[in-house]
C-alpha cells in the first residue's frame, strides 16, 4: 500500500462540494472515480477542507492509498486524464508515508474572498467572484477585521448547522487589501468553522460600506449571536488556498 499527497485545483460551480452526496456531483467522488480508472482499486480521497457547494480550490491538499505502488508523475497525469472534463485539475503528486494525512496533520488553512467591486456585471469572473456596486472602504475592512485574530468565540460568524463541537476558533491572520476593483479578504487558522469566512465577509462588506462602524462590527462579533451576523457572503468568491504541514 502506498500514499500519495496530491494537489488539487478545482472550479466548484459544478459541485455540491467536495464530499460525496447523493444529491449531484462532487470533487472527492470524480477524483476517486479518476482513480478507479486508473488502478482499479476504490480508494477513498482524504481532503484539507470540506469546501460547500460552488467553493473552488487553487491548491486544496488531498490523499489517496493505492495498494499497488506507481510512479508519482504518473499518477497525476492519469488522474488528469480520467478527471476531464470536469473542472479538476491534479497540480501535483508525490508519494509520502501513512503519519501523512491530508486532514489531521494540518497545521493551518489559508483562505482567500474575492470581491469585484464594480457596477458592471462580471464576464471572465462570472461565478469565481461577488460583485458588488455601491464603493466599498477596504481599509475601514481590514482595521475592523483585525479584532478577529486570536483565539475567540465565533458563534456569531458560525452556520446554524455547524457540526463543531465548539464555536472557539483561533484565527492567525486576516486582512483585507484592494488592488484596483479586486477587494480581497485572507484569512488562516488551524480550522474554521461551518460558513465562518463567508460570514466574516459578508459582515466585514457593511463596515466596507460604511453602513456598519468598525465598532458596530466588534458589537456583533462579541454579542456570540448568530442573528447579529449580517448577509452571509456566497460560496462563489470563496476558495480554498493551501494547508501547511509541520
Amino acid at each position: 500500500m502506498a500514499r500519495y499527497k496530491l494537489i488539487i485545483e478545482y472550479d466548484g460551480g459544478p459541485f455540491v462540494g467536495w464530499q460525496f452526496q447523493e444529491n449531484g456531483p462532487s470533487v472527492q467522488g470524480a477524483l476517486e472515480q479518476a482513480a478507479l480508472r486508473f488502478c482499479g482499486e476504490s480508494v477513498t480521497a482524504h481532503s484539507a477542507g470540506r469546501t460547500d457547494a460552488g467553493v473552488h480550490a487553487l491548491g486544496m491538499v488531498a490523499h489517496i492509498d493505492i495498494e499497488k505502488k506507481t510512479d508519482a508523475f504518473r499518477l497525476r497525469e492519469a488522474l488528469n486524464f480520467h478527471l476531464k472534463p470536469a473542472p479538476i485539475a491534479v497540480l501535483s503528486a508525490m508519494e509520502t508515508d501513512d503519519a501523512f494525512h491530508a486532514r489531521f496533520s494540518a497545521s493551518r488553512r489559508h483562505y482567500r474572498y474575492r470581491i469585484i467591486n464594480r457596477r458592471a456585471p462580471l464576464t471572465i469572473d462570472a461565478g469565481r467572484a461577488w460583485r458588488l456596486s455601491p464603493p466599498i472602504d477596504a481599509d475601514a475592512m481590514n482595521e475592523a477585521a483585525q479584532i478577529l485574530i486570536g483565539k475567540h468565540d465565533f458563534t456569531t460568524f458560525r452556520a446554524s448547522t455547524c457540526q463543531a463541537q465548539t464555536p472557539v476558533k483561533t484565527l492567525s491572520a486576516i486582512k483585507v487589501r484592494r488592488t484596483g476593483d479586486e477587494v480581497c479578504i485572507e484569512t488562516s487558522a488551524r480550522s474554521f468553522l461551518h460558513h465562518q469566512v463567508r460570514s466574516i465577509a459578508g459582515s466585514l462588506v457593511e463596515v466596507g460600506f460604511g453602513r456598519w462602524s468598525a465598532a458596530d462590527f466588534k458589537s456583533a462579533f462579541e454579542a456570540r449571536d448568530r442573528s447579529r451576523c449580517a448577509q452571509v457572503a456566497p460560496a462563489e468568491g470563496l476558495y480554498f488556498l493551501k494547508a501547511d504541514y509541520d
